[in-house]
């Protein structure tokens, strides 16, 4: 476990080597790649980093010290100690070694690694320049590669010439070219194999019918068969058995397989016969019975791979998706709003919806009327049922408030609620004037969608109902909706709420 020095001490490193983990790893000995992107995050989302939790160790203090001695007396090797004695973590075995090993991370850092004077690599270089061998046995003199002598000799010589070049041209010469056959070679042998991938990707398209996005060595090595079969005169066997890893021995099976007469061809006429004289409507299942009632023995399975082979599939019509519209039970109203919800006036302009609130006890269903004038919710029902006591009694309510002289649209959509009797009579016994939106058309009605949302982000999301009763949520959502109305401010009405709006216009007591 590291602690929230050794923690901070790694982050500023990070930060500083320009969000480098092998530049940290490297000086500090310590952590892992992940384990400091996750400091990272911590350290960049909450400015600190959280004290490390400590917890009792399950392992005793003869394990820890029997790991760490096995660790030291063994190479140094975490992959085998662990292997070894079967516990613990290589993360708390680092631990265990940083602790109880002071030298630790100084070896960690350094490594086996030799370290070169600047003499040396001088000595080296010159040696390289005046060889009268290979380079290579040069670097392994020094103990290094070729790759690493030849940067010394251009760090210490930038654009030097080697000084054999000079007596032994021709030789020099003979090394380039064959280096480039060699190239030119292993070019040779890339292009091969990209255009087999090619060759293999196209026959897999055309014969097994798969779709190019499929990789080739996750066939079925019957499949693999039929491609090797396919290509074997284009390309080397064993290179097409060694892409698609395909056993030589499996590739000679299925094709001794595939020679073999097919045992299953007069069942294949059967069950085309059996499927084509049911007006394509009998399924593997019922196919298997027929075959049965004749005394044929085969297995489900075997019908269905057989029909499968042969695409006999019965013809299904596509389910449609779920839709509530049952057709116009009556006429409906013309759209008089036309989605121009700007009311100069109270009991101008009325809209109305039913929403649903689905909880682990049940469904409650809201009917409320809101005033386009300011949003005020003029009455609402609350109900487990959207029947047409929930929005006759919201209207009843409603119609109460007006004056004799008010006679507001009432606007919805073209719910079946909204057709029935009991609500048209209503309307047209208070003067009200009905309007609906067009079929399938919310917009229509964003006045009352808009209030839906605000209220289910505000009261509803992002909380838990688990355990609430259906009386309980109905009494929650009655005490939300009289504080939207009397407490709940609104910045289009200068930062007071609907009522005290109307208060403050002369509107109401």
């Amino acid at each position: 476990m590291y602690s929230k020095e050794d923690r901070e001490k790694a982050i500023m490193l990070y930060i500083k080597y320009d969000k480098s983990a092998a530049a940290v790893i490297r000086e500090l000995g310590y952590p892992d790649r992940k384990t400091l992107a996750c400091w990272y995050k911590e350290y960049i989302r909450t400015g600190d980093l959280s004290k490390p939790y400590s917890r009792r160790s399950k392992y005793s203090l003869e394990q820890k010290n029997a790991a760490v001695k096995y660790y030291l007396e063994h190479g140094r090797n975490f992959s085998r100690t662990i292997k070894a004695l079967g516990f613990p973590s290589r993360e708390v075995l680092r631990e265990w070694v940083r602790e109880m090993v002071p030298d630790y991370q100084k070896k960690r850092i350094g490594g086996n690694r030799k370290k070169f004077t600047q003499e040396e690599k001088k000595e080296a270089v010159i040696d390289l320049c005046v060889r009268t061998g290979a380079a290579k046995d040069i670097a392994k003199t020094y103990g290094i590669s070729r790759e690493t002598l030849y940067n010394w000799k251009n760090e210490l010589i930038p654009g030097g010439v080697d000084l054999t070049m000079a007596d032994r041209p021709e030789e020099h010469l003979i090394d380039d070219r064959d280096a480039l056959l060699k190239e030119i070679e292993t070019m040779k042998q890339q292009i091969r194999r990209l255009k087999m991938e090619i060759d293999i990707w196209e026959k897999a398209a055309e014969i097994i019918k798969k779709d190019p996005g499929v990789a080739p060595k996750k066939l079925t090595n019957k499949e693999k068969t039929l491609l090797v079969d396919a290509l074997k005169n284009e390309h080397p066997l064993k290179e097409l058995l060694a892409y698609l890893e395909l056993p030589r021995s499996s590739y000679f099976y299925h094709r001794k397989i595939a020679s073999l007469p097919d045992k299953y061809h007069e069942l294949k006429y059967r069950i085309k016969e059996i499927f084509e004289k049911s007006n394509k409507c009998y399924g593997y299942r019922r196919i298997h019975t027929m075959l049965a009632r004749e005394g044929t023995r085969v297995s489900e399975k075997v019908v269905r791979r057989i029909m499968s082979e042969c695409s006999l599939h019965v013809p299904m019509k596509k389910k449609r998706r779920y839709n509530a519209y049952q057709g116009e039970s009556a006429p409906a109203a013309d759209n008089l709003l036309n989605r121009d919800f700007h009311a100069d006036a109270p009991n101008m302009k009325w809209v109305t919806d039913i929403t649903e609130f689905s909880i682990p006890a049940g469904k409650v269903y809201l009917s409320p009327i809101i005033d386009c004038f300011d949003g005020l919710v003029i009455s609402w029902a609350i109900g487990t049922s959207p029947n047409a006591d929930l929005v006759n009694s919201m209207l009843d309510r409603a119609v109460t408030t007006l004056k004799d002289d008010e006679h507001p649209v009432i606007h919805s959509d073209r719910g079946s609620h909204y057709r029935w009797p009991g609500w048209v009579s209503r309307i047209a016994k208070a003067g009200l004037k009905q309007s609906m939106s067009k079929k399938g058309c919310p917009e229509d009605n964003a006045a009352c969608e808009g209030f839906f949302g605000r209220l289910k982000n505000e009261m509803f999301y992002h909380r838990s109902w688990r355990g609430v009763r259906l009386d309980e949520f109905i009494d929650i959502l009655n005490k939300y909706l009289i504080w939207y109305n009397e407490e709940r401010i609104k910045v289009s009405l200068g930062g007071m709420s609907p009522m005290e709006y109307r208060q403050s216009i002369g509107l109401a007591a």
